[in-house]
């Protein structure tokens, strides 16, 4: 029985690869949008959006850049992480992404 895992292009979206490895993301230029991107795991993918749909409370999400939004959404899915161990770090006053980053406690 092979096992097979999903990848999709952080840029578009759209584009999905299948490797028979797991690993948390792949870098490589999309086809579909030529850009050199990376190619997230869709467990990662999946969690991601899910939060995006249902943000979390113990987290003040919406002050988060994708990029950190997607470091949690990975340490979500493929570690024992939780939100918990999480918290996010910055000036409030501060616009939405700016100087605000997501720390694992």
């Amino acid at each position: 029985m092979s096992w097979t895992h999903t990848y999709r292009c952080l840029n578009c979206l759209d584009e999905v690869l299948t490797r028979s490895f797991d690993v948390s993301h792949l870098s490589r230029t999309c086809p579909n949008c030529d850009s050199f991107e990376r190619f997230a795991n869709e467990t990662v993918i999946d969690r991601f959006e899910s939060l995006e749909a249902s943000p979390p409370a113990e987290l003040d999400w919406e002050r988060l850049q994708r990029r950190e939004k997607l470091l949690v959404a990975e340490r979500l899915a493929r570690t024992e992480k939780t939100l918990a161990d999480f918290d996010v770090a910055g000036n409030e006053s501060e616009d939405v992404g700016d100087g605000v980053s997501a720390t694992e406690a």
